[in-house]
């Protein structure tokens, strides 16, 4: 297994050959040097190309495997080990140092065509007592292909799953293979958070909108799958009550602020407007009334507004896309300048973007591992506080302290 280790010093000679970083980046001009595609203006200053910054403490990175196929989905394990998904419909686990093990058997049947397959995976918070894990999937129906998700008990010797069952479906399903959103996360009150996408095609995209739809939402269950109680659309004529918040495109990010204890999202625009959201319940993201993003054949999507009353704006976007997928903000010791920030992994944009954000506001971006070219699809912390990152090309990167 091939090792690669970079030593980061902090000065901006040692690390342009390692990140990328140039003269503008150190003067605090934006990241982002590429012609935006649309003319759109922000609703306020620093919504889009905030000044960069670059971190100073010393850190490494590893390569510690690039033997994975297609892997979606990466979660820790109490005892420093990790489960991770691949796209084509296994589940693995990797040893603290990221050998993979065998597949584990028992997976239910995902379609893998296209954006679809074995998608983000979580571990039940007393998974030390009750070996439950849960993930999202493509699920085929007969009627067309849904985002749903599957709860399993890992067996004594770690070779199957047992009791397995799908809790949730995300309806109604859709002929096309594209947006299923697909991570899953537990809040520290023990319900279980699913994000969905509206599947793309012009006729479910308004599905974001309709509160009455599974599609172009972030979902809050119990652990049985049903409606978590006390959500924002509880009691509610013609509405979902396990829908938390909508009007979203394709969320595939999802991750809780380790200070405020808020949700924070990351979600694909189309050429342009990759969205970065704080997810208040109840509230209406706006897609695709609202976007700062412009169809892929060039066309304006509908009367082409940025901003409606009734709809809240993006913390940030980016313009051209990042494409964001996975995201997970840094809680460890080690590098005291990451505290509370927000990484996430990018698969257009090649890399691993770092947000420094005071007051839910975004003051700072990086852009980590560039020179690596790939295409990051998720991130966690792991046990021992570093960073974990997996790329679709099969690789499972270490980013911390020694």
């Amino acid at each position: 297994m091939r090792k690669l280790l970079f030593v980061l010093i902090g000065s901006l000679a040692s690390l342009t050959p390692l990140l990328g970083l140039n003269a503008q980046q150190a003067s605090g001009l934006p990241v982002e040097t590429k012609t935006p595609n649309s003319t759109y203006k922000p609703a306020f200053v620093g919504q889009t190309r905030i000044g960069a910054v670059v971190t100073k403490s010393t850190y490494e990175v590893k390569l510690l495997d690039s033997s994975l196929r297609s892997p979606w989905g990466i979660a820790p394990l109490p005892d420093g080990r990790f489960i991770v998904t691949e796209k084509e419909g296994n589940i693995r686990i990797l040893s603290a140092n990221g050998k993979p093990g065998e597949h584990i058997s028992g997976v239910p049947k995902v379609n893998p065509r296209s954006q679809g397959g074995l998608l983000g995976i979580c571990i039940d918070p007393a998974f030390e007592q009750n070996k439950l894990i849960y993930w999202a999937f493509s699920e085929p129906l007969a009627e067309g292909n849904i985002t749903s998700v599957g709860k399993a008990k890992l067996s004594s010797d770690e070779k199957s799953l047992e009791d397995v069952t799908v809790i949730y479906r995300a309806t109604p399903a859709v002929r096309g293979p594209y947006h299923y959103g697909g991570r899953v996360l537990f809040a520290k009150d023990g319900t279980l958070f699913l994000s969905t996408g509206e599947h793309a095609d012009p006729d479910s995209r308004f599905q974001a909108q309709d509160i009455n739809s599974g599609l172009g939402k972030i979902i809050r269950l119990t652990t049985e799958g049903k409606p978590a109680p006390g959500g924002p659309f509880a009691g509610k004529e013609n509405a979902r009550p396990e829908v938390y918040s909508y009007g979203h495109r394709n969320v595939q990010g999802i991750a809780f602020h380790p200070q405020t204890g808020d949700l924070w999202e990351a979600e694909f625009g189309p050429r342009g407007g990759d969205e970065v959201n704080r997810i208040v319940p109840g509230k209406n993201y706006g897609w695709p009334i609202i976007t700062y993003g412009i169809d892929y054949n060039g066309k304006k999507f509908g009367d082409s507004i940025q901003q409606k009353a009734g709809m809240e704006q993006p913390v940030y976007y980016w313009d051209p896309v990042i494409s964001p997928s996975g995201i997970t903000f840094y809680d460890g010791s080690g590098i005291s300048e990451w505290k509370n920030n927000l990484f996430i992994s990018s698969l257009s944009g090649m890399h691993i973007c770092r947000l420094v954000i005071e007051n839910n506001k975004v003051v700072g971006e990086e852009r980590l591992l560039s020179g690596e070219k790939q295409r990051f699809r998720d991130i966690k912390q792991g046990i021992d506080g570093a960073l974990y990152a997996i790329t679709d090309q099969g690789k499972l990167y270490r980013i911390g302290k020694k």
